[in-house]
């Protein structure tokens, strides 16, 4: 059996229950070494052979997992943040559906999420954002025309780039050419949930010079939109007095503080 298991965005802690325990029982971890925290190999059980895909092809990889599987021994596949994120999982699924190797996955908290977290954000605020576009500035992983960075610039949506921080002329041009401002707020967040995390509020104008002037080239996300600043938003009406759910009813002439 393979276990593919999301490692979290970074701290060690930020692992599920679920995927501690699957490591835990693990007989082989195949790591995603350049991002994985390695604290997390401490916890695994003696004899447990380990390896570092980011050393690995895909077909090692599943070389692997597929010698792991004749032994009748249990793989976890250990991924940063969550696998369903590009994770590069799919095509690691189709082999093992080919070889008839059982898998399951089992989700983490993503790099997205430790960075909101990092600035204590939320995405969503009423009035402001209720979208949220996860992407990538094309790089030398083509992204569809359709799904292009300025396409999605013109939703005027909150926006969390993957992979992009060495890239961020570009970015920022079909940015702006999307319809962002130049003094529309963004952020950097370097290594979210790491002790070396960093995080830096700046604008779309400004994100390639904030990068460079903190030596920021890659393993960061870049988040555009109001959001960052928080400033001006409707409150939510799930809270409101006045608002009825299905759990109180609401009542009429009730200010809200």
């Amino acid at each position: 059996m393979v276990h593919f298991v999301g490692a979290g965005p970074g701290a060690a802690d930020l692992i599920t229950v679920r995927g501690q325990r699957l490591l835990s029982e693990a007989d082989v971890v195949i790591y995603a070494g350049s991002l994985v925290n390695p604290k997390l190999l401490e916890s695994v059980k003696a004899g447990c052979r380990i390896y570092n895909s980011a050393r690995m092809t895909l077909e090692e990889v599943t070389a692997a997992m597929e010698l792991a599987e004749s032994g009748g021994l249990t793989t976890v596949r250990l991924h940063t943040g969550d696998p369903s994120i590009y994770g590069a999982v799919r095509e690691q699924m189709d082999i093992l559906d080919e070889k008839g190797i059982p898998y399951d996955s089992c989700p983490g908290v993503s790099s997205f999420c430790g960075a909101a977290a990092a600035l204590n954000l939320e995405y969503t605020l009423p009035g402001v954002s209720q979208s949220v576009v996860i992407t990538r500035t094309e790089g030398r992983t083509l992204v569809p025309e359709r799904e292009s960075v300025q396409a999605f610039a013109g939703h005027g949506a909150t926006m969390v780039l993957f992979l992009s921080a060495g890239l961020l002329e570009r970015l920022t041009a079909q940015l702006l050419a999307g319809g962002y401002r130049e003094d529309t707020p963004a952020a950097i967040v370097y290594k979210a949930t790491w002790p070396e995390e960093q995080t830096h509020i700046c604008t779309v104008g400004t994100l390639k010079g904030t990068a460079e002037k903190n030596g920021i080239t890659k393993t960061a996300l870049i988040l555009v939109g109001d959001v960052v600043l928080h400033g001006s938003y409707e409150r939510s009406k799930l809270y409101h007095p006045e608002f009825t759910t299905a759990f109180r009813a609401g009542k009429k002439g009730v200010e809200g503080h």
